[in-house]
């Protein structure tokens, strides 16, 4: 009978040393290596140029924090009934990333690839989206924003991240084609939203569609443990709950 075999290229150690791909964790990392770099290399397995570097940071530093979130308030309510579980408190708020809020960035990713490798114009392929979601009467992924109006404020400037670093080619450019057959379609204007503009740089610079939640959920992971830290010193799980309680009425 064969045995399954498997491989791993991300860490192995020695009785002295440890290996993170193929550099010495404590010789050529800690201390010389920022965690954006790190987390690229860890996940990507090469070294960030200097625009995926910073595509990558204002991408994390972005999507970390949005106030009092469904997943935040998940987190906070959790942590309220199981204090000696923090990690419990995080994991309740991840849960909660997902085709709604945040994670839309895997559902926008498809539509840009669709249209950058259209034969037909970016406009026309934009377009063909568009009615393809209208007539299954369902939203265009990466449009609207309900605080912010007329524009999500963190669009142009994650575009002006990457302008600074040449990263705006056929993606951010077939977000800007999809953007205007929607405002077309609905005859008003719809903001790109903050998923929608990561999702665009996440393709110019190389990113997978396959991880790019991963790199959503690190960032996230960041606003979580900075709420439960306030949770810690003044706690707001209780008021959460008694809001909820006296705003959502019985019938019997």
């Amino acid at each position: 009978m064969n045995r399954l075999s498997a491989s791993t290229s991300i860490c192995h150690y020695t009785a002295t040393d440890i290996f993170v791909r193929e550099k010495n964790l404590c010789k050529d990392l800690i201390g010389s290596t920022s965690l954006t770099d790190f987390l690229y290399f860890l996940i990507m397995g090469v070294s960030p140029t200097d625009a995926q570097r910073a595509i990558v940071e204002a991408s994390l530093i972005t999507i970390a924090e949005h106030g009092l979130t469904p997943s935040v308030i998940a987190a906070r309510l959790t942590y309220m009934g199981a204090p000696e579980s923090l990690q419990g408190a995080v994991a309740a708020g991840l849960l909660g990333v997902g085709d709604q809020f945040v994670g839309t960035i895997e559902q926008v990713a498809p539509l840009l690839v669709e249209i950058a490798d259209s034969p037909s114009s970016s406009e026309v392929a934009a377009r063909a989206i568009v009615t393809r979601y209208r007539a299954a009467h369902k939203l265009v992924p990466g449009f609207g924003q309900p605080h912010h109006k007329p524009d999500d404020p963190r669009s142009p400037a994650l575009f002006a991240v990457g302008d600074q670093h040449q990263v705006n080619g056929k993606y951010v450019a077939a977000l800007r084609s999809l953007g205007a057959a929607v405002d077309e379609a609905m005859g008003r204007h719809l903001t790109i939203n903050a998923p929608a503009a990561m999702a665009s740089l996440f393709l110019e610079i190389g990113i997978p569609l396959r991880i790019m939640r991963g790199f959503v959920l690190i960032g996230r992971c960041i606003g979580l443990v900075g709420h439960l830290a306030e949770e810690q010193s003044s706690p707001a799980g209780r008021v959460l709950w008694d809001a909820a309680a006296h705003a959502i009425e019985f019938v019997g």
